[in-house]
């Protein structure tokens, strides 16, 4: 019989151990938070998304350095931008000062057909003479380094023109060249090829940055500061999993505790693990072979819900009999034991008919991982148990707790009266009952929300909230109508409402206005006979603005630049994130800073006849919510149907069903109305851990409507029960106190739930014995 076990026991760990090495070789864990989203079902939505994960707007990080004078800033700024350019991780890195690399060797003969200068001025020799008198200036001027080298290719300034153009709406203040906020920061815009909601991929990014900055010989004494959505993601997911770890191995330990004190069996402690981690791992194996990536938040979450696992080990080591093997005990126990994992598996199986690829690997995991735990307890755990326990029917406490219990009163209008007071409290509840405001439940703390406010204003960075959408059939429409938009937008502008929009004209103008600013160049004959008559008197060496005579005749007979061709320089990827195809359309973004007037806006919206709209992408997130929502709900209420129809099949009895129905239930919308009527908005996390609770509290209703006429197995059952309890308490009751809303709202309402489930499911039994 040992040998029997000692193989049992190597042959599991064996498989446990191939199954892990499988996981570990293949799993491949993903961060995009928008695979716990519904699918968006209407354009906005889609917008949304897109920009959510990979939009400009999410990808931007804001810079500040301190600490130091402004000159040491500064030249610690340009130091930081210089590094961060030659890094593949970054899109683009703005600071205020004039980079030149910005538009490569090979586009800048296009200056002329981007630069506005040709629709209001000729390339003339009076127009050419005031650029070389103010050039003259600019040689005695601090600038005239910079200068030196661009004069006799660009004597007009237009690549000097085009950066101010290109340069953010808003710009800060320019001290030593670069930005500075009021509060003498050196300031820094950097554009990451990251998505912004790729936690992993931006924390690589950030740290890179704070590499760099370590690494320049004169950062001493000087700090640099991150913010934008990129960072927050960092910060949410470092602290939220910082904080689950944190509890998770205090819970651990005290789990274990609790399974001394009830069994004072360390090996029977060692044998029940074994369910649990052979229901984790197959879990995770079917993960990896149905799909591509696994996201982390399922491997949390399911690991969460698994908690309902960890009953099926407890059931057995209570029911033990003394002189029964552990087989016999299980085979007694396993109609009503299976009937517990089938209805938790259809009650988590609801998940997966939410349509949302997140949810649907956690339903995966759940449910693989119940089966597998469920069937090992039935098959396997039995035969490794010792032969020889300590009956816990024996103990003192327990039986005058049951005496307690037998003796508590049933009246009939329990359920009456909770149902009612569920319902009033559920009417009188203040405030909105769903809580559709995601950013209610960041962990951000608030000065770092209120230093991102600080530094977005000071940099003019683009308003995260609202969009301009610009629809025409293709490309070039979108840069006409662009074109056709600015005026308006500048009226907008000096009116103050709004400080400042970017539309992608402003970086590349249609084919027809390059067209005509290409017909506006002269040729080099009508040029260099101006140029010379702008150059009489002036100490300018002969020859020396041939190059600006070859890019002008250049620029006569180049093809038009297309999007595709511009975005392969770093300003043309900013262009290549505001023009994209949708539905046999295209659409531009216009960014938005600092808006001040959202009805004025939404008037230009309406003026264009259905050609442009504002977009308020948190009213967006809110419809997707609601959505999410609704998708959910009717996911729950199909697998509420077949819970009831499989707990009647299993029990045979509509009245017995209706033993273990009525608590779950009253007990589920009891807890609904305790968070209402406390100020709590229900959001979909609380939804989870709602169904988690009503798998812990199905269990306790099944077994203790269950009557043997044994009052010995009836101490059992409630020592089991109690065990359970106590664990899911020890574990949600620590996540209820946690400074992260998630997993505040997990913890609070699966120990509310817990508390109502045990309380209601005694009161409610159908039977009392007294022993």
């Amino acid at each position: 019989m040992r040998r029997g076990r000692l193989t049992l026991l190597v042959l599991w760990l064996a498989t446990l151990a191939v199954l892990g090495l499988f996981v570990t070789r293949h799993l491949t864990v993903s961060t995009d938070l928008r695979s716990f989203m519904p699918a968006p079902t209407t354009p906005d939505q889609r917008l949304l998304m897109e920009q959510v994960g990979e939009g400009p707007g999410s990808r931007l990080l804001l810079l500040a350095i301190s600490g130091k004078s402004d000159e040491q800033a500064a030249a610690l700024s340009q130091q930081l931008a210089a590094a961060l350019r030659k890094d593949e991780r970054y899109a683009q890195v703005l600071n205020g000062s004039f980079d030149i690399g910005a538009l490569d060797d090979a586009l800048l003969p296009y200056r002329y057909l981007l630069s506005p200068t040709l629709d209001h001025q000729a390339l003339d020799a009076a127009y050419l003479r005031d650029e070389l008198e103010q050039r003259l200036d600019d040689l005695s001027s601090p600038a005239a380094s910079m200068l030196k080298g661009l004069l006799p290719r660009d004597p007009t300034l237009e690549v000097l023109k085009l950066a101010e153009r290109w340069s953010p709406p808003k710009s800060p203040e320019i001290v030593q060249g670069v930005w500075f906020s009021p509060q003498h920061e050196a300031l820094l815009l950097v554009l990451t090829h990251a998505a912004g909601f790729d936690p992993d991929a931006q924390a690589q990014a950030i740290d890179g940055i704070q590499r760099d900055f370590d690494a320049l010989p004169a950062h001493a004494g000087a700090s640099v500061v991150v913010s934008g959505p990129g960072y927050f993601s960092v910060v949410a997911n470092t602290q939220t999993r910082g904080q689950a770890e944190w509890i998770g191995r205090i819970s651990t330990v005290g789990f274990i505790v609790l399974l001394l004190l009830a069994y004072r069996s360390i090996g029977s402690l060692l044998f029940s693990a074994l369910p649990i981690a052979s229901a984790a791992l197959a879990g995770i194996g079917a993960l990896v072979l149905l799909f591509p990536q696994v996201h982390g938040i399922t491997l949390a979450f399911g690991f969460t819900l698994l908690g309902v696992a960890q009953e099926y080990p407890i059931r057995v080591l209570s029911h033990r009999r003394a002189g029964e093997s552990a087989v016999q005990s299980v085979r007694d126990l396993w109609p009503l034991l299976l009937t517990a994992i089938a209805s938790a598996c259809i009650a988590y199986a609801a998940f997966f008919a939410s349509g949302v690829s997140g949810l649907q690997q956690l339903a995966v995991f759940t449910v693989t991982g119940l089966l597998v735990a469920g069937f090992s307890t039935r098959y396997l755990l039995p035969y490794l148990l010792p032969d020889r326990v300590r009956d816990v029917a024996n103990m003192g406490w327990l039986i005058r707790a049951r005496r307690f219990v037998d003796r508590l009163p049933r009246p009939r209008w329990i359920p009456l009266l909770v149902a009612v007071a569920t319902v009033l409290m559920l009417v009188f509840a203040q405030g909105p009952f769903w809580q559709n405001d995601l950013s209610a439940l960041t962990p951000l703390p608030r000065d770092l929300l209120l230093r991102d406010a600080r530094l977005r204003e000071a940099l003019g960075a683009p308003d995260v909230r609202y969009l301009l959408v610009l629809q025409a059939p293709d490309e070039q429409g979108v840069l006409a109508l662009s074109e056709k938009l600015e005026p308006a937008v500048d009226a907008l502008v000096a009116r103050h409402a709004v400080d400042a929009v970017e539309l992608p004209s402003r970086y590349l103008p249609s084919e027809a206005v390059q067209r005509a600013r290409q017909q506006a160049l002269p040729d080099r004959a009508a040029l260099t006979r101006a140029l010379a008559e702008a150059e009489q008197g002036m100490p300018f060496q002969s020859g020396l603005f041939s190059p600006f005579l070859d890019d002008v005749e250049k620029a006569r007979s180049l093809p038009l630049l297309t999007p595709q061709q511009f975005g392969s320089s770093p300003l043309g990827q900013r262009v290549s994130a505001m023009l994209m195809q949708r539905d046999g359309h295209w659409l531009g973004l216009g960014t938005l800073s600092g808006v001040h007037d959202v009805d004025a806006l939404q008037a230009l919206a309406r003026d264009s006849g259905g050609d442009v709209r504002l977009l308020d992408l948190k009213g967006a997130a809110e419809s997707l919510v609601v959505d999410y929502r609704a998708r959910i709900l009717h996911a729950l209420l199909g697998a509420t149907a077949l819970l009831v129809i499989a707990i009647v099949v299993a029990l045979r009895s509509v009245r017995r069903a209706w033993h273990v129905l009525a608590p779950m239930t009253l007990a589920t919308f009891l807890v609904l109305a305790v968070e209402r009527v406390s100020g709590v908005e229900i959001s979909l996390f609380h939804l989870v851990a709602l169904i988690l609770a009503a798998g812990l509290g199905l269990h306790y209703a099944l077994f203790f409507e269950r009557d043997t006429g044994d009052a010995a197995e009836q101490r059992r059952t409630l020592h089991a029960t109690l065990v359970c309890v106590l664990s899911a308490l020890l574990v949600f009751g620590m996540l209820a106190w946690s400074t992260i809303p998630v997993l505040r709202a997990i913890g609070l309402t699966v120990g509310l739930g817990v508390a109502f489930h045990f309380c209601l499911s005694i009161l409610m039994a159908p039977h009392a014995r007294q022993d």
